[in-house]
Parts: C-alpha cells; structure tokens; sequence
C-alpha cells in the first residue's frame, strides 16, 4: 500500500488547497447543523402552536445544513480524487450521487417550509401594520385636536404646548381662529373620560364653535347655541369643561365665557388676575345660559389657558394647583409665550411624582 501511494504523482495541487477549504467549510455547517437539531428537539418538547412552528422550521433549517455538510464534504474528497489523474473515478460518481439524491428527497419540503416561511412574514408584516395603525390614530386625532403648529395673527404671539396622558385617546383640545377683521377667536377645552367618544365629542365642539362664533359676536351666545347642539348629540355622562376668549384689536379688549372651565390667568397691569367660570359644564343642562365679561387688553398684556390635567398634576396628596400656575406667570411675565408654555409642562413634571394621568393642554397669548 505504501509503494502504491509513493507511486501516485500530484498534477493538480491547487485541488488540495480547495480541498481543505471544503473540508473546514464542511466543519462549520456541521457544527451549525448540530446546534440547529439540539434547538429543533427543545422546540419539539414546547405545546401550542406557535411552538410547533419554530419547531418545524428549525428542523428545516437543519436539514438544509446537513445537506451543505455533506455537500462540501463531497466535494472535497473529489478534490482530493481529481488532484491525482486517473484516481477514484468511479467512487468520484457515486459521491456525486448522494448530495443529488438527497436534494431530489428533500426539495419539496425545503420548496414547502420556504413557503410557510414567506407566509408567516407577511403575516407578521401585516400585523406589524395594524398596530403601527392603531398606535397612529391617536396621534392622528391628537394632531387635529391640539395642533403643534398655529396660524400666525398680526399683533399676537401664540404659544402652546400639549402633552397626552395615560389614555388612549385624547379628550383636550384648543384652538385659534380669526372670527372678523381684527377679531380672533382662543378656544380651549376637556371633554371628560377616555377613550374613542370623547375625542370625537372634542372634535365636534372644537369645529362647531368655529361655526357659532362665525355668527355671534358675544362668546355666551356661542356657548349657548353650542351646548344646545351637543347636548342633543352626546352620552348624558360626557361633559364638556371650555374657555372661550375674542380678542378685539380695535377696541383694545378681550370678552370671555367660561363654560366650568378651571380659571385663566390674565397679565395686566403688573398684576396677575384669574377670569373664572361664567357658566356651568356643556351637556350639563342643554337650556343653561352663560354670560360673558369684558376686561382691557393692553400691549404686553398676556393671557394664559390650560385644561385641567395641569393643575392637578400630583405629588402624593398634594396638586400642582392653581397658585403654582399664577406664580410661574408673575416669576417672568415677559417670557415669549411659546417657553412659558413648555416650562409650565416642565415644573408640573418635576413636581408630579409619577406620570401626569391626564392629557395636558396649554396655550398663552400676548398682545404685542
């Protein structure tokens, strides 16, 4: 035997360099392959159906190791045959063999499970589409009730800042909208609860107040035609919290309604003043009449509205308040109206010890 393999020349060398690279490649799916039927066993022990799955799967993945393993390791003993002319033919056609008939067996099922793999992707690509939906529609809704951008009206500086509370959906709302030459309308509001109705019921009272306020010049009339329309189309225990504000450039005033609504606090004249509630809750009593004041408004002067989420940010027992809220405006009165909006949000987070539960609606308005 040794006089046999003295007398065997090697034409081709460079086959054996592929040949052990074969060979290390055969190594590595092999060693890949057994981990791949340890997981396929633990995956087999698992119960339901998801189990069973990845099982399947697993063992396909397995398989098609086994297959590439066996591959390499074909191949590289015909390197090694074809480096030697003339040597092993006929063993060269029978390992050939193999790798091919093992194809021929399992080429259904590796065509069936790559299915199966495909259908669950989409599946999965789908379901990741519907939460991506479901988790868009609220911000969607928020976007529309409590805009980050506001229209820009001559002699005013508008600042806002909203943050959503724990619920789904959001129920606070605010708005800006001229209702005449040198006439602008601020809006904001709460509808009570959570969920899909009341946002919808704040969406219905942000748009239709537009519509009133197109037709009567005294904001009481505008809450009054309003709650008599919600009161018809809302639960009986909805309730809608609101504060309305028209500022007239001409005459140098501002004319307020309040609608149960926690005060607003007015700048004006170095001091800080609250304008209170001039009416009951909307939807509380569909005939219920509201009344409104009239205050001056110089340049400089501001007003500041928010939803009461704000003022009843918690640290244990104790709320954030009302008083916290006039302080923060008397500390800096000058500050633009957009950072006294976001540093308010910020002082009642760092007071809260937890989360704020509830949606958080801010805006500030300065004469200019």
């Amino acid at each position: 035997m040794p006089s046999i393999l003295m007398r065997m020349t090697i034409d081709y060398p460079l086959l054996l360099v592929v040949s052990f690279a074969c060979v290390v490649a055969a190594v590595i799916w092999a060693r890949s392959a057994l981990r791949l039927e340890r997981s396929w066993r633990r995956l087999l022990e698992g119960s339901g159906p998801s189990g069973s799955m990845a099982a399947s799967l697993a063992r396909s993945a397995y398989r098609k190791e086994v297959h590439t393993t066996v591959l390499y390791t074909v191949v590289a003993v015909i390197s090694v045959g074809a480096a030697f002319v003339g040597s092993w033919p006929r063993l060269i056609q029978v390992l050939l063999a193999i790798p091919i008939v093992m194809t021929m067996v399992w080429g259904r099922r590796f065509l069936a499970e790559a299915d199966l793999i495909e259908e669950r992707a989409s599946l999965e690509r789908r379901a990741e589409e519907v939460l991506s939906q479901e988790n868009l529609a609220p911000r969607r809704w928020a976007a529309r009730l409590a805009p980050q951008e506001l229209p820009e009206f001559e002699g005013f500086e508008i600042g806002r800042a909203y943050e959503p509370g724990t619920g789904l959906m959001a129920g606070d709302f605010y708005d800006v909208t001229p209702t005449g030459p040198k006439r602008v309308a601020a809006v904001i509001g709460d509808v009570s609860g959570h969920g899909i109705e009341p946002s919808i019921t704040a969406f219905q009272v942000k748009y239709l107040l537009r519509v009133f306020l197109r037709q009567y010049r005294d904001p009481a009339q505008a809450l009054e035609e309003l709650n008599a329309v919600i009161s018809a189309q809302t639960r009986n225990e909805e309730f809608v919290s609101l504060c309305l504000v028209v500022f007239d450039q001409a005459a140098g005033t501002l004319r307020y309604a309040s609608a149960g609504h926690p005060p607003a606090w007015l700048w004006h004249d170095g001091e800080v003043r609250p304008l209170r509630s001039t009416g009951p809750l909307l939807t509380l009593n569909p005939k219920a009449s509201y009344s409104s004041r009239e205050v001056a408004l110089d340049p400089g002067d501001l007003l500041l509205l928010y939803t009461d989420g704000l003022a009843e940010a918690r640290a244990g027992g104790q709320l954030f308040g009302e008083e916290r809220i006039a302080s923060h405006i008397r500390r800096d009165p000058g500050v633009a109206a957009d950072v006294l909006c976001k540093s308010l949000l910020a002082a009642a987070r760092d007071f809260a010890t937890g989360p704020i539960r509830d949606d958080v609606a801010i805006l500030a308005i300065r004469r200019t």
